[in-house]
């Protein structure tokens, strides 16, 4: 990439996070001045399943992409992408921390 196109890419990218961060404060601002609770017990629940889904999904993702990555430079010759360890890491981290919270929280009462 050019030094514009990086410098405008990376623009981007900061002014999408910042307007993300805003929309999501107003969100919680409105709900917090509407009275209501913001979570119950079935949106604890809900949510706590969508992480879990969220993180085996990802986990699938990144072993796909490992395997797709493998099996491309074993036998197609691809060339070796750079990006094996940080996926691996990634994955430790994911499923690691899933691991040690589940234990923890399940021991926890909570």
């Amino acid at each position: 990439m050019t030094d514009l196109m990086w410098s405008i890419t990376s623009v981007a990218i900061a002014a999408t996070i910042v307007l993300i961060a805003i929309l999501l404060f107003w969100k919680i601002y409105k709900e917090r001045k509407s009275g209501f609770p913001m979570q119950d017990e079935r949106t604890q629940k809900i949510t706590g399943r969508a992480a879990t889904y969220a993180l085996y999904l990802g986990s699938y993702f990144i072993l796909a992409l490992l395997w797709t990555f493998f099996i491309g430079h074993v036998f197609y010759g691809w060339p070796e992408v750079e990006a094996g360890y940080p996926l691996i890491a990634s994955l430790l981290v994911y499923n690691v921390s899933f691991i040690v919270l589940r234990w923890y929280l399940g021991r926890k009462g909570e």
